[in-house]
């Protein structure tokens, strides 16, 4: 299949869902007082829990999504500047995408964070966006973490470009928000969730009490929560979670599951409502107390659902006759150590800083805790007690050690997998897997097992053995971005996309986890997501030839070619080496093939030519739309010497030559032409550019016999 029928403009988003505004104005330089067992006292029982129901099958809308977090802002001062809105921010979209959670794919979720949450990017999503691809039927999310404030008697939102000299011309009246809620964007499920507080204040006559109440009102018809109620603030503290605004840490907790009191694995508005107000309220010894406004909406609409967590309550007594939730407090012996609780990652820790992850069902959980190169510590059960203290503590203290045997099995192995070629690629494939069968926790061998199958393009045994990489070792970064590698190419790009996602919530700078996320948001039609990825991957890779390639085709697609066309330069240029050295590279050397479904080759050498020849389609694909026909004709011959059947290439040449013919008037240049045109129906005749090639050999046979 030609690469343009897998990179193909169609609808940029495919569906709107629930609408949360999670709105911070956090509290500066101020920790809520420290919980006490006491607390646990004053919790709220659910009277109408219900069974779970076997076999359930949950119907979940078509969802978008707008994240905004602003912890650093432009023009304010450093009294005003927040500490962790940004991270809840990310946290809430890892949340949102997550299968154990909102269920939201990946490219219907906005993300402006920091100085991407200007103004004008916030009206773009509000206004544009959001109201061009929302239906009655969708459910829609819109979570802002930042500040809130009162100006001349107006409730605004504060952007990171806000000017407190010039705030009605640099900040959204939350009255704005409300009717572009309200009459734009379209769904059957919104939800506005917010969290406003004014240390630090904007204006001096901002007031807490009516900026919630102006949040509580944006909208009557639909769901809000507040943070807080009258004149409270809204406290952060690196203590929940290692930094979090508190409401927004119950929040993510609660969609994880935590909230799903009648234990259906569903979150619904209602539960999420009184788990964040009951563990807020605890949290804060009662100093800051969520609100919520129903309006007209369905309580039992659906947040997030959790499969994992269906059937944890036996009966309704049991999720109802106990106070519900306990804190978990984890510490570790060394740094650097990732900690996961009932297969969800809490994070990474360092010794000596004991973290507290309040707000967790009691009962019993699985923690585990690892590092890569020594053994884990777990899988073990630990009880959590409802209102009280459960401190785990990690011990990680034995490397891992390989027998001889399965260390030199290995190191034959990756000799020949440095080789290169199909042949070497089934040898290192035998010795990788004896490796494994001697040490089942060689998680190096499974992860070069993998790569050594994808290499000889068998996806099924690439996927099985880079997840039993992943499994032995949940950190271990590198298999997981090989894993989504494998994911782009048998086209599973919403999982590529969370696996992209969790290596970059641990190492933001890795280039390749970027441009692996660039060219699955390109190859799903997400063409301005792909340019955002792309660009951190060029912020963080400049070196990488594919960085600059798959930035180079978001640009393209996203209709940006003047910007395009250096970075497919750069691209030609990182990769221009002798075809017989390109032969013997490391198939991770030369970046993978993604998303060209082809499984006869077999060769490093294929892999960059066609990559070559993918580069200089782009630009030729962007000479043509300048009108510079010569150009886009040397770079589209080019890109037929790497790969002589590429369809696109021989459609665009085709195209060229029309053109071309239409200044010169010379009949040479139409059957030329008509040439290309055939190879395009010959190589694929179902594509788009298939279906236009027979309609212009039409018109060419036509001109040609008169």
């Amino acid at each position: 299949m030609s690469f343009a029928s897998h990179i193909t403009k169609k609808s940029y988003y495919l569906g709107l869902a629930l609408l949360a505004l999670g709105f911070t104005c956090l509290a500066l330089g101020q920790n809520p007082p420290a919980p006490t067992p006491e607390q646990g006292r004053d919790l709220t029982r659910v009277e109408d829990a219900a069974k779970p129901v076997d076999n359930q099958k949950v119907t979940i809308p078509r969802s978008y999504a707008l994240v905004v977090g602003i912890a650093s802002y432009k023009n304010l001062p450093e009294k005003a500047q927040l500490k962790y809105s940004n991270r809840d921010a990310e946290d809430i979209y890892t949340t949102l995408i997550s299968t154990g959670g909102g269920n939201f794919p990946a490219e219907n979720v906005h993300k402006l964070i920091n100085e991407a949450a200007t103004l004008q990017n916030f009206r773009k999503e509000l206004e544009d966006w959001l109201p061009s691809v929302t239906k009655p039927e969708d459910r829609v999310l819109i979570y802002f973490a930042g500040h809130g404030f009162i100006s001349a008697g107006t409730a605004y939102l504060a952007p990171y470009d806000v000017d407190p000299a010039n705030i009605a011309n640099t900040a959204l009246p939350m009255q704005e928000l409300g009717k572009t809620v309200g009459t734009s964007i379209h769904g059957k499920w919104k939800v506005l969730i917010t969290d406003a507080c004014h240390s630090g204040a904007i204006t001096p006559e901002d007031d807490t009490a009516k900026v919630n109440q102006s949040l509580l009102e944006v909208n009557s018809s639909m769901f809000s929560i507040t943070a807080s109620r009258d004149r409270e603030q809204s406290f952060e503290s690196p203590q929940w979670g290692g930094g979090h605004g508190i409401f927004t840490y119950y929040v993510i907790k609660g969609l994880e599951g935590e909230a799903d009191a009648s234990g259906d694995g569903i979150v619904t508005a209602d539960e999420l409502s009184d788990y964040v107000r009951t563990n807020v309220r605890l949290a804060t010894r009662t100093l800051q107390n969520p609100t919520s406004d129903r309006g007209s909406f369905d309580p039992n609409m659906v947040l997030a659902y959790n499969p994992g967590r269906s059937g944890k309550c036996a009966d309704k007594q049991s999720c109802t006759d106990k106070p519900r939730y306990g804190t978990l407090v984890v510490e570790t012996n060394m740094d650097g150590v990732e900690v996961w609780l009932d297969d969800k990652s809490l994070g990474v820790f360092n010794r000596g800083a004991a973290q507290r992850f309040p707000g967790i069902m009691p009962g019993p959980h699985i923690v585990k805790g690892i590092h890569l190169g020594y053994e884990p510590d777990g899988p073990r059960e630990e009880q959590v007690y409802p209102g009280q203290d459960t401190t785990v503590s990690i011990r990680i203290l034995i490397a891992k050690q390989h027998g001889r045997a399965a260390v030199e099995l290995f190191d034959r192995g990756l000799d020949y997998y440095n080789r290169g070629f199909e042949s070497n690629y089934k040898l290192a494939a035998s010795e990788f897997e004896q490796a494994l069968g001697v040490d089942p926790q060689y998680s190096r061998a499974a992860l070069y097992l993998g790569r050594s199958y994808q290499a000889l393009y068998d996806e099924d045994k690439a996927k099985l053995y880079l997840k039993k990489a992943i499994d032995i070792d949940a950190d271990y970064s590198e298999a997981r971005l090989s894993y989504a590698a494998v994911l782009l190419d048998t086209g599973n790009l919403d999982e590529a996309i969370r696996q992209t996602n969790a290596v970059i919530n641990r190492d933001p700078a890795n280039g390749m986890a970027w441009y692996l996320q660039s060219q699955a948001f390109v190859r799903k039609g997400s063409y301005g997501l792909g340019v955002e990825s792309g660009g951190k991957a060029i912020q963080f890779a400049p070196a990488s030839a594919e960085a600059h390639l798959w930035y180079a085709e978001a640009l393209r697609m996203n209709g940006q070619c003047s910007a395009a066309a250096p970075e497919y330069a750069s691209y030609l240029s990182l990769s221009n080496f002798n075809s017989a050295i390109a032969g013997k590279l490391n198939y991770y050397v030369l970046g993978s093939l993604i998303g060209f479904g082809s499984k006869k080759r077999a060769t490093q050498q294929d892999i960059w030519r066609e990559l070559r020849a993918q580069a200089n389609v782009g630009l030729c694909d962007c000479e043509w739309m300048a009108k510079q026909f010569q150009n886009a004709e040397e770079s589209c011959q080019r890109a037929l010497t790497y790969a002589h059947d590429e369809p696109y290439a021989n459609y665009r040449l085709g195209v060229v030559y029309a053109e071309e013919y239409n200044k010169a008037g010379n009949r040479n240049l139409l059957k030329e032409a008509r040439s290309h045109f055939d190879t395009v129906i010959r190589v694929n005749p179902e594509t788009d550019e298939a279906q236009r090639s027979r309609k212009y050999i039409a018109n060419i046979d036509a001109v040609l016999a008169q």
